[in-house]
């Protein structure tokens, strides 16, 4: 039985992704701040995340695949950089950044010890391209992308994977105080080719293809889901 941990799976695209993942089969433990069924877990802290980590493995005796999906955009006030808050920044980057750092740092051992192994993070089609006016959340999802292709790079040797799924913009309760809004809402989806923003079933649908292991010559990679937008 395959064995994955879905980060911040209590919502949005974690909780599309666990339920798509137990779908096809897998047994699936959620680690999230607060929620029914959940290992409580803050992926900020490095003994929260330890902790986390070697219960789901006291549960279910390995960890095949870890999914790094929680994220935050950042408060209005991480807008350009120079109007930032350094509060803010570091808040976006120890949840976009230090949380798959810890997370895959405490999952990798075993990985190894087992020889084999996938970390999917979930970037964003911003660690891409750049989104006007969000500088903090660019450069963390930049620094996502960059993180899966070291992971990638320095872990291939022990059979461990790592891929990363960069969505565009995506209905969830995140980004729903922007796409509520009709006039906001209509400006965003005429950015994007597909004409619409995605559901995280969507983004779950590319995470689960990973998880498969159907594409088994597939490391370091960004996988771009975003309706087209970066391609325009």
């Amino acid at each position: 039985m395959t064995v994955a941990v879905v980060t911040g799976g209590a919502s949005g695209i974690g909780l599309a992704t666990a339920n798509r993942l137990r779908a096809e089969g897998m047994d699936v433990a959620v680690l999230d701040l607060a929620g029914e069924g959940v290992i409580a877990c803050d992926v900020t802290d490095p003994a929260g995340v330890q902790t986390a980590i070697d219960s789901a493995l006291d549960r279910f005796g390995r960890i095949d695949v870890l999914v790094n999906n929680a994220g935050i955009t950042g408060s209005p006030a991480a807008t350009v950089l120079h109007e930032t808050p350094i509060e803010e920044w570091d808040r976006v980057h120890a949840v976009n950044v230090r949380g798959p750092f810890l997370c895959s740092r405490a999952v990798l051992p075993s990985m190894i010890e087992q020889g084999s192994g996938h970390i999917i993070t979930i970037a964003s089609v911003a660690g891409l391209v750049a989104f006007p006016g969000r500088a903090a959340y660019t450069a963390s999802k930049g620094a996502a992308v960059m993180l899966t292709k070291s992971i990638a790079v320095d872990y291939a040797k022990y059979g461990v994977r790592a891929n990363a799924v960069c969505p565009g913009m995506v209905y969830t309760p995140m980004t729903s105080w922007r796409l509520d809004q009709p006039e906001l809402r209509a400006l965003i989806e005429r950015q994007i080719p597909l004409g619409r923003v995605a559901q995280p079933e969507e983004i779950a649908d590319a995470v689960a293809l990973l998880a498969s292991g159907r594409l088994s010559y597939l490391t370091g990679h960004p996988l771009v889901v975003d309706g087209g937008m970066s391609a325009l």
